[in-house]
């Protein structure tokens, strides 16, 4: 049976219904209900208790007065909420993309100065424009080229990094910052006796009640008798704990004026003003690549969470309206004085614990966190910087993921390897540099698997209808005929390497009374799922030089996608649609290699 093209239709499983760009206010809007307020409430009250500490801590980490990360906890909270596909993504500062912030700034501006500020906002309104775009465009898919082993190696060294760089401030040095982990190691070995003891017990204090309440209070609440949800909001409430503790004992021992314990100092109260990023070009091009960073790390870390947590929900995420969604909550924090933002895990998985139910609740929580900018930045005056160390330090802990590489490491060594390339990247090259080389590493692995296509000589099992690898299973096979599957799309890398399979396999047998040369050569085409330029000119090369040595190709299992453009193109005519099958064993009927409606045809050889 020969293959006919078809007009290029999508399935009807395909289709969209245009839900996917309807704005998320108007979907949650028309069905929220009474009963979804209270789980909104809870939720926004619970995260805002999380965020205010956490946003103030990710902030100093990004080399930012810590206001700047309340006023990045406002806007964009709204606008993801008005425009986020995900009902639960709690949009805000994050560490990494705080450490990338820092890292891209520093060389450029003095830390907490002016211009320094500026940059972040500038950095903000990059990421924001460059999320729109790619949401407008559905480029999202574009993220995905960086592969899961080497993104796990670039999030713990990035942990590992932020873990480190706060070593100095729970210590109470005075010594300078650096985005690279060995500059950072041998800063703190320099000065080991400049060790701040009366910062030293803070932070001890500090981490104390946060490893407390993460690990075993959690527990210890259920097992009293508390419901699930009291006992996570408890838990959840450390970090504030922490700073309300610390500060108070700072204000009544008078810990910073008489031991010389570093505080946060003033925290100008108020809303954000309008702010405008810098459109130097300049500016513009040397903030560019940290931008992209920041925007494919953000984006990333965004999706996964909101995908893992949407699975449990049995809800569906948009990946383009998410695109959007986060670039338009990024420009809007380069408006009000804000510095990159994205969906935190943690967070996220508290709101969805604590009831939320729809993008109201992220609006609650920023109109919670406005109010305490507004009433309540006085009390933090005298916040120890040990205790946002302590707070960022317990945060990145959830970073670490250890699981992974010894799964990748027993799975694939390459893969290992690429994992491994990236954690000592970003440790001795810097973190915007690690991301570079961890996208690199992903596509040369790509190249390097897809450019050596996995292929088999194959054939039938039995007297059935399925063809095997001849490697694997008892099956028959024809001296002259050769059954060739390719397990990958062809393209213009790997296509050279099936064109040499398949000529050694036309010349292997000579031409004897008692073993015929091979006549045919049948390609299973059944994982073929794109054909490009250079492959489609290499097959049609291929199809020539074997009807000049005696040997005709055959095509099976051609997908209908695949098989339209070889038609458009001319190459179903140029191989003849006879020598188009459906299936292997279509092709072998065809040949007359095996039984056709109940009678056994040969040809000659």
């Amino acid at each position: 049976m020969a293959f006919t093209s078809a007009p290029n239709q999508r399935l009807p499983i395909g289709r969209t219904t245009g839900t996917e760009h309807a704005p998320a206010l108007l979907r949650w809007l028309r069905r929220y209900r009474r009963s979804d307020l209270s789980g909104d409430l809870l939720a926004g009250l619970v995260v805002a208790v999380m965020l205010v500490p956490q946003a103030m801590a990710y902030a100093m980490l990004a080399g930012l007065p810590p206001k700047v990360g309340l006023y990045a906890s406002m806007l964009p909270l709204f606008v993801y909420g008005l425009l986020g596909s995900s009902r639960v993504l709690s949009v805000g500062p994050v560490a990494i993309d705080s450490l990338l912030v820092a890292a891209a700034i520093a060389p450029l501006a003095a830390v907490g100065g002016p211009q320094y500020m500026q940059l972040a906002l500038t950095l903000a309104f990059l990421v924001g424009l460059i999320e729109l775009v790619m949401g407008l465009l559905r480029l999202g898919f574009l993220v995905s080229f960086i592969s899961q082993p080497v993104l796990v190696g670039f999030i713990n060294a990035s942990a590992l990094v932020i873990a480190v760089s706060q070593i100095k401030n729970l210590l109470g040095m005075s010594i300078p910052s650096s985005e690279r982990f060995m500059t950072q190691i041998g800063l703190l070995l320099a000065n080991l006796g400049a060790i701040h003891w009366a910062t030293v017990a803070i932070s001890i204090l500090s981490l104390a009640i946060l490893l407390f309440f993460k690990g075993p209070l959690g527990p210890l609440l259920r097992r009293a008798g508390l419901g699930e949800l009291a006992a996570l909001t408890i838990a959840r409430s450390a970090p504030l704990l922490v700073v309300l503790l610390t500060t108070v004992a700072v204000a009544l021992l008078q810990l910073d004026t008489r031991y010389g314990v570093r505080i946060v100092g003033h925290v100008p109260a108020g809303l954000p003003m309008l702010t405008l990023p810098s459109l130097d070009m300049s500016t513009l091009r040397s903030l560019a690549p940290a931008a992209l960073a920041i925007a494919a790390v953000g984006y990333m870390e965004a999706i996964s969470t909101a995908q893992s947590l949407a699975r449990k929900r049995r809800e569906r995420i948009y990946s383009s309206r998410e695109l959007v969604a986060l670039g338009a909550a990024n420009l809007s924090a380069a408006l009000t004085g804000g510095y990159p933002v994205t969906g935190g895990l943690s967070r996220s998985a508290v709101n969805a614990s604590a009831g939320a139910r729809t993008g109201l609740a992220s609006m609650i929580t920023a109109t919670l966190v406005a109010l305490t900018a507004l009433l309540l930045t006085p009390l933090f005056r005298q916040l120890p910087n040990a205790a946002l160390a302590a707070i960022i330090l317990v945060a990145v802990l959830t970073l670490f993921d250890f699981k992974t590489p010894r799964f990748v490491y027993r799975y694939s060594r390459s893969d290992a390897a690429a994992m491994a390339a990236a954690f000592l990247a970003v440790l001795f090259l810097g973190v915007a540099n690690g991301i570079l080389v961890g996208a690199g590493l992903s596509l040369l692995l790509y190249i390097a698997r897809t450019s050596r296509p996995h292929v088999a000589v194959v054939g039938r099992v039995g007297e059935s209808e399925h063809y095997r690898n001849v490697l694997r299973h008892e099956v028959t096979t024809w001296p002259a005929v050769v059954l060739v599957r390719v397990d990958e799309s062809l393209y213009f890398a790997n296509v050279g390497d099936l064109a040499d399979v398949i000529m050694a396999q036309a010349a292997q047998n000579p031409d004897t009374p008692d073993v015929p040369c091979v006549r045919a050569i049948v390609l299973i085409c059944v994982a073929i799922n794109s054909i490009d330029a250079s492959a489609l000119e290499t097959l049609r090369a291929l199809v020539d030089d074997l009807r000049r040595a005696g040997v005709e190709l055959h095509l099976t299992d051609v997908k209908g996608p695949v098989m339209d453009k070889l038609a458009a193109i001319g190459f179903v005519d140029h191989i003849g649609r006879d020598h188009i099958h459906l299936s292997a064993h279509e092709a072998m009927k065809a040949l007359g290699y095996v039984e056709t409606g109940g009678t056994k045809v040969s040809i000659s050889n």
